[in-house]
């Protein structure tokens, strides 16, 4: 692994014979923090969101697999 730190970006390269798969997993975590460092958020917050997109779920399933009909 070389690291490379410029005026603006860090820089991490890896050898092909790494797994890919670990690495993604790596970077979607780095990702997340990113998109999230600014966030003003609470945990209240998400669990409000969460639950307005829960709610209901189970209806529109229903209807995509017809289990009604």
């Amino acid at each position: 692994m070389i690291i490379e730190r410029t005026s603006d970006e860090i820089i991490v390269r890896f050898k092909t014979t790494e797994d890919p798969l670990k690495i993604q997993g790596i970077l979607d975590y780095l990702r997340y923090e990113e998109l999230t460092s600014k966030s003003g958020a609470t945990e209240a917050d998400i669990e409000v969101l969460l639950n307005n997109i829960k709610k209901g779920r189970w209806g529109r399933i229903k209807k995509e697999i017809k289990f009604n009909d």
